[in-house]
């Protein structure tokens, strides 16, 4: 698939210099801060060294007073605590947390995971009535709930009182609970609003911390949770989630929780051992990543929501000793095994159901139904889908009578949005720009599919079509020394809003080290045409196409980042090339 290369806007030079004056840094390290918003000294301290000191105050998110209020008189009159989560890892970790953290200070208290196929995403109405049955008169609601007016509004005709702890986008009509904490309130000035729901969670426990005088570094053993969330659910790694993120990766690689610690080791991954290579050709360091967790932690947690019970991921990441967590983690990696068998089965038929339709060949969107594909995997589909076909994608399965699905963006188009004009053709929906979940009664998915393209067509542009590789700035590999490695690691942890940095190096050559390895994998070993440097090792993961003309001496260009490649003990750096382009008479590349 042809990509786009996109250098960013390149900065200011008064403000470069500066920069590279305060720091005593290059003009490349400056340019990378200033991308970043970063201009100042006080800035660049604030990032290159995160402090939990710099956390805002959980009391500045609206109807947090409340919150912690409720859950006190709670606790003082001996009423019985529900922790409500949703079934992905973000609701799990969250879920694990505030039950984890309250379980510490009393007693009556349990947790409830939805089941995926029966009761679906958010708070049911058998939620509900299992409150009532089993006398839980507090429920408290995390990742989820933002929309549930109709299912609040049944609760508190069963007596139950309701916190509501989430992230997502609410709409016009805020549900009635006793409190609804969720950064994105329209009437709520907390500071940052692209926290996880673990994080808002977080902010939770912090709150009753304060209040009660539990001093902080009691909340530091859950940043392991934290960063899980970060991860998985691909927040913006920016402002308090960076810092979030930095301690929990810490933490991780250091003494994570029995649950997370199984996890590991079912990956693959010691963290005291040698990098290895996983079933997807990823190669992982020791210092596990945002990356890692994306890639190896989060699936797994997943897997068991998605196969069986989200329950067990609770059950794991609660466990307080490693034998119990092992069992458990067992069971979720089996899990994980059938995920990945029913994930590839199932974009395999839906990549040739748009391969044999010329209706879906020709459209914006992609909008895909099969009632026998498995609910748990089509989310994932939908990403892969993307990879393939580069469009907004829907993918659709039945489940107890409706019809249910994934919705997932291309860059810059807010499919959000795009459910939302069809709202009046769902039973339910909600989500971010780029991800959302969505049901509705099979009379309307025709009608669905229909709106649904033809907001696409009319809302997406052709450069949205194309698939993108933005870049930081145009350098000789000679610029890549020990000193300015050394502080672009102090750029992570990298994500959304902090992506690891890309550059371009142009009319580079082979040494005559270039060959396939793996799985249509390019190893080549890169210099400059016609500037003297030292070779410097790459890799091109999927790239084998390009070998011909590399192998012949002809000049190309690569986009990369740069990272670390232990082996054997060795470590050394290695461009990890996200594209190339052989070099062309009269070329446009970027």
């Amino acid at each position: 698939m042809n990509k786009r290369w996109v250098v960013k806007e390149q900065v200011d030079e008064s403000a470069l210099q500066h920069l590279m004056d305060v720091l005593n840094v290059d003009r490349n390290i400056a340019n990378l801060l200033a991308q970043r918003n970063i201009t100042t000294y006080e800035q660049a301290k604030s990032f290159f060294r995160p402090s939990l000191s710099e956390l805002h105050d959980p009391f500045l998110m609206k109807d947090m007073g409340m919150a912690i209020e409720r859950i006190d008189a709670a606790i003082k009159n001996n009423e019985k605590i529900l922790i409500f989560g949703d079934y992905d890892v973000d609701g799990t970790t969250a879920v694990a947390l505030v039950y984890t953290f309250l379980k510490s200070l009393y007693q009556n208290i349990d947790y409830y995971i939805p089941d995926r196929y029966e009761e679906g995403y958010g708070i049911s109405y058998k939620s509900i009535d299992f409150a009532a049955e089993n006398g839980f008169s507090l429920v408290i609601v995390l990742d989820c709930g933002i929309k549930a007016v109709e299912k609040i509004a049944y609760a508190k005709s069963k007596g139950i009182d309701y916190i509501i702890a989430d992230h997502h986008r609410p709409g016009d009509e805020l549900p009635q609970a006793i409190a609804v904490l969720d950064p994105k309130r329209s009437d709520c000035n907390y500071p940052y609003d692209e926290l996880s729901g673990c994080g808002v969670g977080f902010k939770l426990i912090q709150g009753y911390a304060k209040k009660f005088d539990i001093p902080f570094e009691n909340l530091t053993q859950y940043l392991d949770l934290v960063v899980v969330s970060i991860a998985s659910d691909i927040v913006k790694i920016t402002g308090e989630n960076r810092i979030l993120a930095h301690y929990g990766l810490k933490l991780i690689n250091t003494t994570p929780r029995p649950g997370i610690e199984s996890i590991l080791k079912f990956s693959g991954i010691n963290r005291k051992g040698d990098s290895v290579i996983d079933d997807s050709d990823f190669i992982f360091s020791k210092d596990l990543t945002i990356s890692d967790l994306v890639f190896l932690v989060g699936p797994r947690i997943n897997a068991a929501g998605r196969i069986e019970s989200a329950k067990n991921s609770v059950a794991l990441l609660v466990a307080t000793t490693l034998e119990d967590a092992e069992k458990i983690a067992e069971k979720i990696n089996n899990f994980n095994i059938e995920r990945k068998d029913l994930d590839a089965q199932t974009t395999f038929e839906a990549t040739e159901m748009i391969r044999f339709s010329d209706d879906l060949q020709n459209t914006k969107s992609t909008v895909v139904y099969n009632p026998s594909w498995h609910k748990g995997v089509i989310g994932i589909v939908a990403s892969r889908l993307i990879e393939t076909y580069y469009r907004p994608t829907v993918v659709l399965t039945k489940s107890n009578g409706l019809i249910t699905g994934s919705a997932r963006s291309v860059k810059d188009f807010d499919v959000y949005d795009a459910i939302d004009a069809c709202s009046d053709l769902l039973e339910h929906f909600g989500g971010h720009k780029y991800a959302a979940g969505l049901s509705l009664k099979p009379e309307n998915l025709k009608p669905f599919q229909s709106r649904f393209e033809d907001f696409v067509s009319e809302n997406i542009t052709p450069k949205m079509l194309t698939p993108e590789v933005e870049v930081d700035a145009i350098i000789c590999l000679n610029d890549i020394t020990k000193k300015f490695f050394r502080i672009l690691k102090q750029f992570a942890p990298f994500g959304p809003g902090n992506m690891i940095p890309v550059f371009i190096s142009e009319n580079l050559i082979d040494t005559g080290a270039g060959r396939v390895v793996g799985k249509n994998h390019l190893k080549l070993e890169v210099v400059h045409q016609n500037i003297r440097g030292y070779p410097i090792p790459a890799i091109a993961f999927q790239q084998s196409l390009h070998l011909n003309h590399i192998i012949n001496n002809k000049p190309f260009h690569i986009c990369y980042h740069i990272e670390e490649n232990e082996w054997n003990g060795v470590v050394s750096l290695q461009l990890n090339i996200k594209d190339i382009k052989p070099k062309m008479e009269d070329e446009q590349y970027y």
